[in-house]
Formats: structure tokens, sequence, C-alpha cells
């Protein structure tokens, strides 16, 4: 027996006992996990989600996920050959468009997600925001303005929504009966017309809804980083917003800190933008004390 044989048992005994406060502090607890990025497409990462939302499942933690599938609609829209368009990042969506990213997300890419959920052993559901009115959504306005403008101008993107209301009644009653609830990140308003709405956003509000302990946003990003280039954590809301004032945060990752950041205010305990890049980060992030991103709660965390 080799070296690596022998250590391998007790590393694995190791990682459980370290797991163990966690699972007892977490059990029956509610996590959201938005799903997307580099954990979406490539296959060794695809497969530890999935098998780390059955495991959750298992030790009694009720997943939730919200996907995403930007790539995806854009690789379908150009083999039939719609243009895609994009104002300040999103996608300009007519009604055309709004077939094919129903196609995608509500079929495609959450039927995917099930599929792998249940051939690692869990029992997964997936949904749109249309299926019972979970998501009611209005149109998102996009104001645009120039030095020169006296008044900023109100770009029509189409069918790109805000969420404006969520009901967990659907939810909570797919989470009591041992289900995994896979949410496509679209939405419907009050005339039937739908919307698709950023993943981050649907995730941060679902979140909210649910009083969720965690709300966990895979991302193609270590965390926030430092002016070191180290990834910080255990920050509290007030701290965030110190570092978006002075423009630490800044760019690309400065969206998604918002929504974690009005999640926590909303009533989340706590939220993670987690390296969606590295396998298990889920578990990584909830069961070991040293976790692979940057957690924002309301207050300061106290030796974590």
């Amino acid at each position: 027996m080799t070296d690596q044989q022998t250590r391998d048992p007790q590393l694995t005994v190791e990682v459980l006992s370290e797991a163990l406060p966690y699972i007892q502090r977490f059990s029956g607890k509610t996590v959201v996990v938005k799903y997307g990025g580099n954990a979406m497409t490539e296959d060794t990462l695809i497969d530890s989600f999935a098998r780390d939302m059955v495991l959750l499942k298992e030790v009694g933690i009720n997943p939730v996920v919200v996907h995403g599938g930007g790539p995806q609609i854009g690789d379908l829209l150009a083999k039939l050959k719609i243009e895609s368009r994009f104002v300040n990042g999103m996608r300009v969506t007519d009604a055309e468009t709004m077939d094919v990213v129903e196609m995608v997300l509500g079929g495609l890419v959450n039927k995917g997600i099930v599929n792998l959920i249940n051939q690692a052993g869990g029992k997964a559901i997936g949904l749109t925001g249309k299926d019972g009115s979970q998501i009611r959504a209005r149109q998102l306005k996009v104001h645009h303005q120039t030095p020169e403008m006296t008044a900023p101008e109100i770009i029509d993107i189409g069918h790109v929504g805000e969420v404006e209301h969520v009901s967990t009644e659907l939810i909570e009653m797919l989470a009591e009966r041992d289900f995994i609830p896979v949410i496509a990140p679209i939405g419907v308003d009050q005339e039937g017309h739908s919307y698709n709405i950023n993943a981050d956003l649907v995730a941060g509000k679902v979140a909210e809804a649910l009083c969720a302990e965690k709300l966990m946003l895979l991302t193609n990003v270590a965390g926030l980083m430092n002016a070191e280039g180290e990834v910080v954590t255990g920050l509290s809301t007030e701290q965030v917003d110190a570092l978006i004032a002075d423009g630490t945060i800044h760019g690309g990752m400065l969206p998604k800190i918002r929504c974690a950041l009005e999640a926590v205010k909303g009533g989340v305990a706590s939220a993670h933008i987690i390296d969606g890049r590295v396998p298990h980060a889920t578990l990584l992030e909830i069961f070991t004390n040293a976790g692979v991103g940057t957690q924002i709660l309301e207050t300061e965390a106290a030796g974590e």
C-alpha cells in the first residue's frame, strides 16, 4: 500500500469531521444557488455540481437552483441567423428572441440540469418563473444619458424584465417533498407576457422570498479581491457599501456584489460569491472552515 493510499482514509475522516458542525447548523435550512459560468460548461464541473446538490439534500439542507444560459442562447440564435444585440450588457429581446430564450432556458438548459441531478441520485423538478406565476415580472427600463443630453433617454430592450414579486408556495411544496427545484429565470407580467431576467437577480429575489440561509452565486472569479489580489471574506453590508463608494468594487463584479448585498439587506442570512471553476465549490464554501469565496453578512463575521 502506498503512502498516498494510507493518507487518504485519514484525510477523508478529517474532512467529514470538519463538515459535521456545519451540517448540524444548516440542516433544515434553504440554500439558493445560482448556477452558471464555467460550472455549467465543463464536464467535470457539471458532474460535481449535480452531486453537490444531491449531497446537500441528503444531509437535510434544501437547495434551490436558479440557472443562467446566456452562451447557450447566443449559440442557438447564431444557428437560426438571428442577430444578438446588447445594451449595457443586456440582450435586446424582441418577441422572436424571447421564443428562443424560452426554448433554451425553459427547455434545453433546465431539463439538462434536472437530468444530471436525477442521474446523481436526486429528485429534481424543472420550473420557469411562469409555472404557478411564481416570478411576477415587469419590463426593465434602461436609461441612457450623455453629458450633452438634458434628460436621460429610455431605451426599449424588449422582453427583458426585473422581478416584481416571488411566490414561494410551489418551491416550498417541492422542497418539503424532497424535490430539488431547478428554476429558469423567466418571469411573467399580469398580462401574461414573458420576460428574460438576469439569473443573479432572480436568485437573489428567490432567496429573499424564501428567507434563505444562504445565497450562493457561482461565478468565474475567485471572489472579491483586495488591492493585493487576495480574496476578502466575512464582510459586513456596511463594509461592502464603503468598498462600492470608494471604487474598490467596480466593473463586472459590481452587479453581482449589489445583488448579494441587496439579498442580505432583504433578510438572507449570508450571501457568497464563489469560484464555480473549483470542483465542489458549493460544498467547500458551506462545509469547510476556509471556504472558496467571498461571504457577505449583515454584520462582520467574527472569527470566520
